[in-house]
């Protein structure tokens, strides 16, 4: 019987990330800390976080109430958009959020260097090529274990690592990916540089048109499983990685009930021909524009 939430995907460094992981966004102050531990006792080993979720203190708690040895875990943080040009204040302001030494993946949030003193300005002498390169630096310091970026296109990637600066081609590219949103030429562009893909939002967030699909719902009801369980399993089968993010742990348990069932190639091929394109997260609210439409 599958083993899916078995599945782990190896990096370009050599380092094998679990591909099921509990999604933090949006998840209200208080929730986090036991949202965390319930995850880890139901068996997740994935845990994403950020600076901007403010909530990394409470990650940290979870993890040690949990009492999952922290080596099992592997923990995702992010670099926040204002932190650009303190890169290192930035880590070491998260280790210490987090309460850990090290973060196995350390992303730049987004291709976005805001100025701090006015969040609606981007720093006119300093971009996110200027940043990847302070990132860089932290690899050999024990506080990463990997780098990456999230929310890259193909058009940021391209000017990267094109750059002569760029000495690490990123290990995880974190984006938008559900069946609304799937971004085939973006998923085939990091796949064939060698960067893992790793799916935020798989659900298309809590209101979302596709907990409704028809094509999801006839799959669901055949299976026996939840329209988000089906979700999760297909971005599982196009073989990247999954955050499902909840507080609720009935579905956090549910979320990762994953194993002894699958979708055939055919179930995935109807899934993906789901016409409905919708974006859980648009660019409109930082000072410069990191979506292109050049991900499909």
């Amino acid at each position: 019987m599958a083993k899916n939430t078995q599945i782990t995907h190896k990096l370009n460094t050599g380092d094998s990330i679990h591909a099921i992981g509990l999604g933090t966004w949006q998840s209200k102050p208080g929730e986090v800390e036991k949202a965390v531990e319930a995850a880890l006792r139901a068996g997740y080993r994935h845990i994403d976080t950020a600076f901007a979720y403010g909530n990394e203190k409470e990650v940290g708690e979870g993890i040690r109430a949990s009492g999952v040895p922290r080596e099992e875990i592997w923990l995702t943080t992010k670099l926040d958009n204002p932190w650009h040009k303190r890169v290192a204040e930035a880590i070491d302001r998260s280790l210490a959020n987090l309460g850990t030494s090290y973060v196995d993946l350390y992303l730049m949030h987004w291709p976005s260097s805001t100025d701090p003193s006015d969040l609606k300005k981007h720093y006119p002498d300093w971009d996110f090529v200027d940043t990847w390169r302070e990132l860089q630096k932290l690899v050999g310091t024990g506080k990463v274990k990997n780098i990456g970026v999230s929310n890259f296109g193909i058009k940021n990637l391209e000017r990267l690592l094109n750059d002569p600066s760029c000495k690490i081609v990123p290990a995880v590219n974190q984006i938008e990916l559900h069946p609304g949103n799937p971004s085939p030429k973006l998923v085939a562009y990091n796949a064939a540089k060698g960067i893992h893909v790793s799916g935020y939002s798989p659900l298309g967030s809590s209101d979302s048109p596709l907990n409704n699909d028809e094509t999801i719902k006839s799959i669901a009801e055949a299976k026996g499983k939840s329209p988000a369980q089906v979700l999760l399993l297909w971005g599982l089968k196009k073989g990247w990685s999954v955050l499902p993010k909840s507080v609720t742990p009935s579905r956090i348990q549910a979320n990762f009930d994953l194993d002894g069932w699958d979708l055939t190639d055919e179930e995935v091929a109807k899934i993906d021909a789901i016409p409905h394109r919708f974006k859980v997260c648009g660019d409109s609210w930082l000072p410069v524009k990191v979506f292109f439409g050049d991900d499909e």
